[in-house]
C-alpha cells in the first residue's frame, strides 16, 4: 500500500513599515497582496508585523523594538498543528520559519542586517516577485527576460554576500581567470555583466523574429488584434478562454500567466480578430521587470484594441486600475483604443448589490463593460462589441468571381463579410463588406476592369 507523500509546509512571516503618506486602506491592500504573492510561492503566512515610522530604518528597515519582537517570535519555538495560517492555530509541532517577507524593496545591507537580527532568511517584495516570475516562465524569451531581471537584482548584493562569506571573498591574485588583485566578488560581478549582455543579445534576436512572425500573422489572419491587459489575477485568462473557446491556463493565483498567449476570437468574425493574454501588472513592479518584459507587453503596443480587465469585486480596484494605467503609459500603450472591462461582478454580493455596483461603475466610467467571464450572455455581448469595433471601418462593395477563378472563393469568405451571393453566367457575384485595402487587392486578382460593372449589377 502506497502512502501519499505531502510537501513539507513552508512557513513565513510578513513585515512592513507604514509611512505617513500611505493611507490605512492602501497599506492593508498591499499587505494582503504580499500574502497572496507568498501563497503563490507556497508559503503559509503565520504572522504579520507592522510598524508606523516617518522613514525606513537605514540599518535594518525595522526599528530596534520591532526587530526584537520579530526575533522573539522566530526564536521562541512557535508550534503548529495544521494548514491554517495564524499564530492562534500553532499548537503541537515546532515551526521553523523559512522566510521573513518584507513589503518593500530594501537595500542589500538592510536585508543582511535584518536577517542577522531576526535569525531568519529575508526576502523583500522585489525578490518575491522575481522568484514567482522565475518559477512560472515557460518560453525561452520569458526565461531570458527573468534571468536578466534576477541578475540585475543580485549584482549589488554580491558584496554583502562576500561579507558573510569571510576571507575567501577578500582580494587575492593568482590563476584561474582572475587578473592581479581581482577578488572573487569582482569576478562574480564581471560574470554577471557578461551574462546580462549575452542574454540581451539573445532577446534582441528573439524580438526581431517575433516581430516578423507577428506581422505575418496579422497580415495573413486579420486586421489586427485585441490585447487583454490588467492587474494580475483580474480574470484575464478566464476571459481569454471565454472569448476564444481555448484551453489556456486559469489559476486563482498571482502571475499565473507570464508568456503571451494568442488565440482567434470565437465564433470567428470578419475580419478575423486575434486575442492575446499578457502578463499581469502589480503595484511596485520592479523597474527591471518592466524593462525585461517590455517585449512581452509589446503585444499591447501592436494591438488595435486593449481590453483593460479590472476585478470589480476587489475593494482596492482603484489602486489596481491606476497601476495598470501607469505601466501602459510607461511602455507607450496609453494611446491605444481601450475598453474598460470590470470582471467578476458575480463575486459582488447578491443581485441587488451587483446591480448597484454596475450602475456605479457605468456612471463613473462611461462606455465601460461590467460583466462576469463565467456568464455566456455577457461574454457574447462583449464579443459583439469587439467585432463591431473592427468592422467600423469596413466598406461595402461588389465582386465578380469568374468560374475560372473559384479557387479564390475561400479568400473572399476569409477576409470579407459576405452579404449576398448570386450565381450568373459569368460567375459568382458577391456583395461584401471588407477592409478597403483588401477589397482593392481582391479586385486586382479577380477582374481589374470589372469594378464599375459590379457596382452597377447590384443597383439593377
Amino acid at each position: 500500500m502506497q502512502t501519499e507523500v505531502k510537501d513539507k509546509p513552508r512557513y513565513a512571516l510578513v513585515a512592513s513599515v507604514q509611512l505617513p503618506d500611505v493611507s490605512d486602506v492602501e497599506f492593508e491592500a498591499s499587505l494582503a497582496e504580499l500574502s497572496e504573492l507568498a501563497k503563490t510561492l507556497g508559503f503559509q503566512v503565520v504572522q504579520t508585523f507592522v510598524q508606523k515610522r516617518s522613514s525606513f530604518d537605514r540599518t535594518a528597515y525595522l526599528g530596534v523594538g520591532k526587530l526584537e519582537e520579530v526575533s522573539m517570535f522566530v526564536n521562541r519555538g512557535v508550534r503548529s498543528d495544521g494548514p491554517e495560517a495564524g499564530a492562534q492555530a500553532l499548537e503541537s509541532a515546532t515551526v521553523e520559519f523559512d522566510a521573513l517577507l518584507v513589503d518593500h524593496e530594501i537595500s542589500p545591507s538592510q536585508a543582511r542586517n535584518l536577517e542577522l537580527a531576526v535569525g531568519c532568511p529575508v526576502m523583500d517584495r522585489t525578490m518575491v516577485i522575481l522568484e514567482i516570475f522565475h518559477r512560472n516562465a515557460r518560453s525561452r524569451a520569458a526565461r531570458a527576460q527573468v534571468e536578466i531581471a534576477r541578475l540585475g537584482y543580485m549584482a549589488p548584493r554580491l558584496r554583502e554576500a562576500a561579507k558573510l562569506a569571510g576571507p575567501q571573498g577578500r582580494q587575492r591574485s593568482g590563476m584561474g581567470g582572475r587578473g592581479a588583485g581581482e577578488s572573487h566578488t569582482e569576478l562574480d560581478r564581471r560574470k554577471v555583466r557578461d551574462r546580462i549582455a549575452e542574454l540581451q543579445r539573445e532577446i534582441i534576436a528573439m524580438e526581431l523574429e517575433r516581430k516578423t512572425q507577428r506581422a505575418r500573422r496579422l497580415e495573413r489572419q486579420g486586421l489586427g488584434g485585441v490585447s487583454l491587459v490588467g492587474y494580475t489575477n483580474a480574470g484575464k485568462s478566464t476571459l481569454m478562454r471565454a472569448l476564444t473557446g481555448s484551453e489556456v491556463l486559469v489559476a486563482n493565483k498571482l502571475f499565473a500567466t507570464l508568456d503571451t498567449t494568442v488565440r482567434a476570437l470565437y465564433p470567428e468574425s470578419v475580419p478575423r480578430v486575434l486575442v492575446s493574454d499578457t502578463v499581469g501588472f502589480i503595484k511596485n513592479l520592479p523597474h527591471g521587470l518592466v524593462a525585461s518584459f517590455k517585449s512581452t507587453l509589446e503585444e499591447a503596443l501592436d494591438a488595435a484594441l486593449l481590453l483593460h480587465v479590472i476585478d470589480a469585486s476587489d475593494p482596492g480596484f482603484l489602486r489596481q486600475l491606476e497601476v495598470t494605467d501607469e505601466v501602459l503609459q510607461e511602455i507607450g500603450a496609453d494611446e491605444v483604443p481601450r475598453i474598460r472591462v470590470f470582471n467578476k461582478i458575480d463575486h459582488v454580493g447578491d443581485e441587488s448589490e451587483q446591480a448597484a455596483r454596475t450602475a456605479e461603475l457605468q456612471q463613473r466610467y462611461p462606455g465601460c463593460v461590467v460583466m462576469s467571464a463565467r456568464r455566456p450572455e455577457e461574454v457574447a455581448s462583449l464579443h459583439a462589441m469587439i467585432v463591431s469595433f473592427f468592422q467600423q471601418d469596413l466598406v461595402e462593395d461588389a465582386l465578380l468571381l469568374p468560374w475560372s477563378a473559384q479557387q479564390l472563393r475561400g479568400e473572399i469568405y476569409s477576409h470579407c463579410q459576405v452579404l449576398e451571393e448570386r450565381a450568373e453566367e459569368e460567375g459568382s457575384w458577391f456583395r461584401v463588406r471588407g477592409e478597403p485595402e483588401k477589397l482593392r487587392s481582391l479586385h486586382a486578382q479577380l477582374n481589374p476592369g470589372a469594378q464599375g460593372r459590379e457596382k452597377e449589377y447590384w443597383e439593377v
